[in-house]
């Protein structure tokens, strides 16, 4: 979602191309070691999740930067959860890989967060643009 921010809210193809590459490196990392990774699958029960109703909606309406902020966190944490994943699993460059992707998203998301507050302000100056 990030990425399609930068590029089509934000107009912003540096950032858009370099979400994409985290994106695809992601994939990379986990192409590397299927093998690896079957495992992980087999455990998967979604039709079962204890979890599978547990979300709930927001007690007050989210605005862009609070979406953005969001997603990033999640994109965030699903790094850190599968770098020690890879870790327990003894798949070090795997983990070193997401934790590298991790540290970018923390740099891009607060290139982010500024494009949107400047994008905000500019909105505010210039309504009908």
């Amino acid at each position: 979602m990030v990425e399609d921010i930068a590029r089509y809210l934000y107009n912003h193809p540096a950032l858009a191309l370099q979400l994409k590459t985290i994106r695809h490196s992601a994939t990379d990392i986990f192409s590397q070691h299927q093998g690896d990774v079957i495992a992980l699958y087999s455990h998967r029960d979604s039709a079962h999740d204890v979890l599978q109703t547990s979300d709930t909606l927001p007690t007050s309406p989210l605005n862009l930067l609070d979406m953005l902020q969001a997603n990033f966190k999640r994109a965030q944490e699903s790094a850190r959860v599968l770098e020690e994943g890879f870790k327990v699993l003894g798949i070090k460059q795997a983990a070193l890989g997401f934790k590298a992707l991790r540290y970018e998203l923390y740099g891009l998301e607060k290139q982010s967060v500024l494009i949107a507050q400047t994008s905000a302000q500019t909105q505010c100056k210039h309504p009908h643009r």
